[in-house]
């Protein structure tokens, strides 16, 4: 979970997809990873020759019952790593878990407009564009937009959801 931190880290530090702005622990974040898989959401993290490159999760969209057939993904990679393919494996599996659980539709909330890449890695896995929400935070200096993107998972809402625990 160290790996995991001081990728996130990163993030938070230096870059806006995140609009935290003061990194998590080690702790806090093994914290938030028992409690996603607690509640049956996927965690993934890869890994090149024994060092980890990225993770990502899914997890609840909303609260409210009616959205519990709908998660929210996280995709992060250590910068060394970007642009390699690492992002594209993490989000294929991360699709692929949450489908097998019953899901029906994933949405990615991208931090900052300008984030090009991680906005180009949704949309080359079937994500669509539904809509950006303008500066709705401030980080380093300057208003950030969040960009909402949304895939269908399994049969999407062509058939009703499964029973699943409120």
């Amino acid at each position: 979970m160290s790996a995991v931190a001081a990728i996130y880290g990163h993030h938070v530090r230096y870059g806006t997809a995140s609009f935290e702005t003061e990194p998590p622990s080690t702790e806090e974040m093994g914290r938030r990873c028992a409690a996603l898989l607690e509640q049956g959401y996927p965690y993934l993290v890869a890994e090149q020759d024994g060092v980890v490159i990225g993770y990502a999760y899914a997890g609840a969209y909303r609260p409210r019952v009616a959205y519990r057939d709908t998660v929210e993904n996280s995709v992060y990679l250590r910068p060394d790593a970007a642009g390699r393919g690492a992002g594209s494996l993490l989000l294929v599996a991360l699709v692929e878990a949450c489908e097998a659980r019953g899901y029906r539709q994933m949405v990615a909330v991208v931090g900052d407009s300008a984030n090009a890449p991680s906005i180009r890695l949704h949309e080359r896995h079937g994500f669509r564009l539904v809509g950006t929400l303008r500066s709705v935070g401030h980080k380093h200096g300057r208003w950030l937009d969040t960009v909402l993107l949304q895939r269908t998972l399994g049969t999407g809402d062509a058939t009703p959801p499964q029973p699943r625990a409120a």
